[in-house]
């Protein structure tokens, strides 16, 4: 018995600092008085100065500093950065996963996973800043693929196959998010909706862009489809996109059950 615990313990220090620390499986330090500062204080400090001040503002002495302690007393919880971000990521992943509903269909439940996750994007701009390091490993991220796994439970495809529709609905879901980021954060520092569309630069583009140089791009400006200038027949285009990655996904499905 204890040869295996001792077993079980190697296998888990072969995780990064930071992913171990998000289990909960490395032991906190006992010194100083009880519940004065955590883990969990430390990364929600560092959350807020991210969300208000973007991820550049997050420093050890930053959050030190915000919390009314020495930088050094963060690095009895925390031995770098590195694990900090590691932490914040994870703390971003932990949103509401809704119950089983049998009366939804797969369609409906994957566009809420995707639409959850683009939230995460909206809520937490830095987000998408933090690089991808490996595949998802600590409880936050891997709660929000067990809901995209749970979604596809019943379909007629095998776990790569599931693995990688969830990769192209995530890869979706982060495209978008990068995007309502961007259009979110331009509106608060002051744009104005149509300089999303472009429709403020319709007339000068119509000079521009003439049909020998851009023989594909010129009849769709023309139309008012490129600047959003004429009747859009298909409604949001992110919406649009994912209809379309679903439609893909139950060909697909309907495909293998012949």
């Amino acid at each position: 018995m204890e040869h295996n615990e001792k077993k079980d313990e190697a296998v888990l220090q072969q995780l990064p600092p930071g992913v171990a620390l998000s289990w909960g499986i490395v032991r906190q330090p006992k010194r100083g008085p009880k519940g004065e500062l955590s883990v969990g204080k430390i990364v929600d400090a560092a959350i807020v100065i991210a969300d208000r001040d973007g991820l550049a503002a997050v420093s050890m002495s930053r959050v030190a500093q915000s919390l009314g302690f020495t930088t050094m007393s963060l690095y009895r919880y925390l031995k770098s950065k590195d694990e900090l971000l590691v932490l914040m990521h994870d703390a971003a992943c932990h949103i509401p996963i809704p119950p089983e509903d049998p009366g939804q269909t797969w369609r409906d439940e994957m566009k809420a996973y995707v639409w959850a996750c683009i939230g995460i994007f909206r809520k937490h701009p830095w987000f998408g800043e933090i690089p991808i390091a490996s595949v998802p490993l600590s409880p936050g991220n891997l709660q929000v693929i067990d809901w995209a796994l749970r979604i596809m439970r019943d379909f007629p495809a095998n776990d790569f196959e599931k693995m990688s529709f969830m990769l192209l609905l995530s890869s979706y879901a982060r495209a978008c998010g990068l995007i309502a980021r961007d259009m979110d954060r331009a509106v608060r520092e002051g744009a104005e909706a149509d300089s999303f569309n472009g429709s403020r630069y319709g007339d000068a583009l119509r000079r521009l862009v003439t049909p020998e140089r851009f023989p594909y791009l010129h009849p769709v400006l023309m139309a008012g489809a490129y600047t959003d200038e004429a009747d859009n027949p298909i409604g949001d285009d992110l919406a649009f996109g994912l209809e379309r990655i679903l439609d893909g996904i139950e060909q697909y499905l309907h495909a293998g059950r012949k």
